[in-house]
């Protein structure tokens, strides 16, 4: 008797250096210039896709180097005892034309669930990742509650990547 085994190949995608990790508020923005992780995405098959990536916190660039400096600093990212932001999914869905991803964000040593919205474009072999969410400050301790920056910020991900 004879058993016939069906599996797919797990589609991995190199993250490209063309990445653009952004945030923004009425008050700041600027750019996390390291990104990095792995990304298995397959459109046919979800339940094996997972996003477990990472920003450098020290990569923060405002386009003011003192901004910048604050930006790192204990009562902000502190990026010295936490230099790392990292997301890890738990679940991705189809949503309308677009896709939903669940998971972990970690940020200054809080993690906490989180869905991300993004859209998948391919482009020859590669695709792109695009998203935008907000994420609340407060919900991580960045910064003090109130105060001159806005408690919602705003992030924009275009992540380009090429098949493994």
């Amino acid at each position: 008797m004879a058993a016939v085994f069906a599996f797919s190949l797990i589609q991995g995608w190199k993250i490209t250096d063309k990445y653009n990790i952004s945030f923004s508020s009425n008050e700041a923005g600027g750019i996390f210039k390291t990104f990095k992780g792995n990304i298995v995405f397959d459109e046919q098959n979800l339940a094996t896709s997972n996003f477990d990536v990472t920003i450098d916190v020290a990569s923060i660039n405002t386009g003011n180097g003192l901004q910048n400096k604050h930006a790192k600093s204990d009562e902000w990212f502190d990026a010295v005892k936490y230099p790392v932001i990292r997301y890890t999914s738990k679940k991705i869905e189809k949503a309308g034309n677009a896709y939903q991803v669940t998971g972990d964000l970690e940020i200054r040593g809080i993690k906490k669930a989180f869905t991300i919205p993004f859209t998948f474009q391919h482009n020859g072999n590669g695709a792109t990742f695009n998203g935008t969410f907000n994420v609340n400050r407060n919900d991580f301790h960045i910064g003090k509650p109130g105060g001159d920056v806005s408690d919602m910020i705003k992030v924009t991900v275009a992540v380009p990547v090429v098949k493994q």
